[in-house]
């Protein structure tokens, strides 16, 4: 009902403005040159009486003369009259523009708009593809300068901010949500996650402590289960890590996306997990062999199965384990520019802001490596 009532004050206002020149102003225009012209032939009339009376002209030239100016007096009065019954005939001009302005905008509006079309959710305006993301979030972001303590639309914001990478505003977002609408499952696992991407993949304690309220909140939470899993294995607690991850993988079903990664860290912490093949590593023989080596013979021994490893990796990019013992491998051979490389290559397949990447580029770190370069 409001959308009509705006639309009939915008046509009225438009209409009166195409009125305006019809109402007021030819009108003035037609008595102010009625009134100046019938003013000029009274004057004429006022002269020729003066000349009649100096003497200048005969009294039958006066008559001529006043007959003259009299009839012209009449037409200018003729005139008049009918300049103002003129008015009259705009009539049909204003019945026109009445009906048809708003009779045109009725109907391109009804075949251009669409006022029947329901509104969108913010949430289902930032997933359609279709739309610009960064539009949007800038529209959003506009919305909640306005009204800050609008808790849907952190909640909205703050894992669009995580896929986005913008890990600063994430934290935030999560942070207001969180204020404004009280804690629940998502939200904790959300703020933990981008308070872990913030420091390089490390779960801190502010990091622990959500999650392990997370986990209070649901029994199936196996995000905030592997995090605090990771927290054990980062804290070089192997067995406790390791009885975590096992629990993780025995809750979990067996098709979930996590298994492969919650195996991989059962491996690592000493477990019998799904965990790829050894890249390079020597047979027994090689091990033999090595010991009859000498020092310089050796080295290139080991510098041959890291290469071997390299190119295996560059072939089958996918084995994160390889690429992990890659790095390290390079920084025992005091390669740190090749450690590197293959920082920067492994980061390809485990993105940095994934599980896999966090973890690459905190072993990187650990091994003394400086990571910004690889993550240009």
């Amino acid at each position: 009902m409001l959308f009509w009532i705006v639309i009939a004050f915008l046509t009225f206002v438009v209409t009166a403005s195409f009125l305006m020149p019809f109402l007021r102003g030819g009108r003035r225009a037609e008595v102010q040159t009625r009134d100046g012209a019938m003013a000029v032939y009274r004057d004429q009339l006022q002269e020729l009486e003066r000349d009649k009376a100096g003497a200048l002209i005969s009294s039958e030239e006066a008559d001529y003369a006043r007959a003259e100016i009299a009839r012209r007096l009449l037409a200018a009065e003729s005139g008049a009259a009918v300049a103002i019954r003129q008015p009259s005939r705009h009539i049909l001009a204003q019945a026109f523009v009445v009906l048809l302005v708003p009779a045109i905008g009725l109907g391109l509006y009804l075949t251009l708009g669409s006022p029947d079309l329901p509104s969108q959710p913010l949430a289902e305006r930032l997933a359609a593809p279709g739309n610009d993301i960064n539009l949007l979030i800038a529209k959003a972001e506009r919305h909640l300068m306005e009204k800050p303590d609008d808790g849907a639309g952190w909640d909205v914001l703050a894992p669009i901010y995580m896929r986005q990478n913008r890990i600063g505003d994430a934290q935030l977002a999560y942070q207001n949500a969180i204020r404004l609408n009280g804690a629940s499952v998502d939200r904790l696992n959300g703020l933990g996650e981008a308070i872990i991407a913030q420091n390089d993949g490390i779960v801190t304690d502010d990091a622990r402590d959500l999650f392990r309220r997370s986990a209070t909140m649901s029994d199936d939470n196996p995000r905030a289960d592997y995090y605090l899993a990771l927290a054990l294995e980062q804290a070089g607690k192997k067995p406790e890590a390791l009885a975590a991850f096992k629990a993780i993988a025995a809750k979990s079903p067996p098709n979930a996306p996590w298994q492969p990664l919650v195996a991989r860290h059962i491996a690592q912490n000493g477990g019998a997990g799904a965990t790829p093949a050894p890249l390079g590593n020597p047979d027994a023989a090689a091990v033999a062999a090595a010991q009859s080596m000498s020092d310089e013979d050796r080295q290139k021994m080991v510098a041959g199965m890291v290469a071997s490893l390299d190119a295996k990796l560059k072939a089958d990019p996918k084995n994160f384990e390889g690429w992990m013992r890659l790095v390290r491998s390079y920084v025992m051979l005091k390669e740190p520019a090749k450690a590197l490389d293959a920082l920067k290559t492994a980061l390809k397949s485990y993105p940095a802001n994934g599980d896999e990447g966090k973890q690459l580029i905190a072993a990187a770190k650990a091994l003394g490596l400086s990571v910004e370069e690889a993550l240009q």
